[in-house]
């Protein structure tokens, strides 16, 4: 089970990769959030997941993070930026329940 979570990150991860960065998002904040920071720190949370157990110092930012996009989301007026934004949601999500497993 593991296994297959950990391949689905990896394609979640090449699927963000290969998207475009939505136009008119660089520079933009939403809800307080610069949406840079929020893209790169949820590529960036998932890419530790995918390479192994996060350190405390990482693992402590997650809700954070997990709470940034329960506010920016609904505030996302632009139809492409939101699907972008929500399937790097689903990434964090997913990254983390593969964390949690790998704690048990």
């Amino acid at each position: 089970m593991l296994d297959e979570k950990l391949d689905a990150l990896a394609q979640m991860m090449a699927e963000h990769m290969a998207r475009p960065f939505p136009p008119g998002f660089r520079g933009l904040d939403v809800e307080g959030r610069d949406m840079v920071m929020l893209d790169s720190d949820s590529y960036a949370y998932a890419a530790c997941v995918h390479e192994g157990r996060l350190s405390e110092k990482v693992r402590v930012r997650l809700p954070r993070l997990t709470s940034a996009f329960g506010k920016v989301l609904p505030a996302i007026d632009d139809e492409y930026a939101a699907k972008y934004y929500t399937h790097l949601h689903n990434m964090v999500v997913l990254s983390a329940e593969i964390e949690s497993q790998r704690k048990k």
